[in-house]
């Protein structure tokens, strides 16, 4: 009966005051009590409430942080679509174009590799984009290296035949094992991993770290597509979806 008169007065006072005039801390202490409580009890009795308030404010960050990459796409525009060395594939004229930073010992990223050549190829008018991100130690490190040094002596059909064989490849990629995989290509394999370690394959992984830091990526994979970030593995539906949605 107490609570239903607090209340009661409460809702008195409040309708008898512009909204705009409200003052919690101008309440006497029994009428703050009682909003408290109020407020408590109508969370209590609608707590589906709480839920719809974490869903706006998760739209809005999502709203934010895809505001903010496709500002940070703008600026680094042509490091991302047309740095000069990274591999092209798909259809170079393309009306969505595709960029992945890759792992080469990522399993997500080799998750995503029969997919995202399956969307390519389904599609025919996706150009893809990939940017060898070697971030998961030594092992990640020498297969990009090997991949670059490939592409840099002997262009890029040879990348993509080294690039289709380290994204499966289990063998830890010692300079032997890579040696073997160049000769097993039809490349002079000592030639390739005497290249892996200098400054041309350097600057150019360099590069595409710069860029990574500079886009605020952490993770493999991570895709651009068009003017969108989207950060870590996407199955093949969602990625036609989005390619669709692009598409508009």
């Amino acid at each position: 009966m107490k609570r239903i008169l607090a209340s009661s007065a409460l809702a008195l006072s409040l309708a008898a005051a512009p909204l705009a005039a409200f003052d919690i801390d101008s309440m006497s202490d029994e009428d703050r009590a009682a909003f408290r409580a109020e407020i408590r009890a109508y969370l209590l009795d609608n707590p589906q409430v709480i839920m719809e308030a974490v869903a706006v404010l998760e739209e809005r960050q999502a709203n934010a942080q895809a505001a903010g990459d496709s500002a940070m796409i703008t600026a680094h525009a042509d490091a991302i679509f047309d740095d000069g060395y990274s591999w092209v594939g798909g259809n170079p004229d393309g009306d969505i174009t595709l960029v992945e930073f890759v792992d080469y010992r990522c399993g997500y990223c080799r998750k995503a590799h029969d997919e995202v050549a399956e969307l390519v190829a389904s599609d025919g008018n996706i150009k893809l984009i990939v940017k060898e991100f070697p971030i998961l130690g030594e092992a990640s490190t020498a297969s990009s290296r090997f991949a670059v040094a490939i592409k840099q002596l002997h262009g890029n059909d040879a990348y993509k035949a080294a690039h289709d064989e380290l994204i499966t490849m289990r063998k830890d990629p010692t300079d032997k094992v890579l040696s073997k995989l160049a000769t097993s290509l039809g490349f002079d394999g000592d030639a390739v991993v005497a290249h892996m370690q200098s400054e041309e394959v350097t600057a150019e992984l360099r590069g595409t770290q710069e860029l990574a830091r500079a886009l605020q990526i952490s993770g493999t994979p991570t895709f651009v597509m068009q003017d969108e970030l989207l950060r870590g593995y996407l199955p093949l539906d969602a990625m036609r979806d989005l390619v669709a949605d692009k598409r508009g």
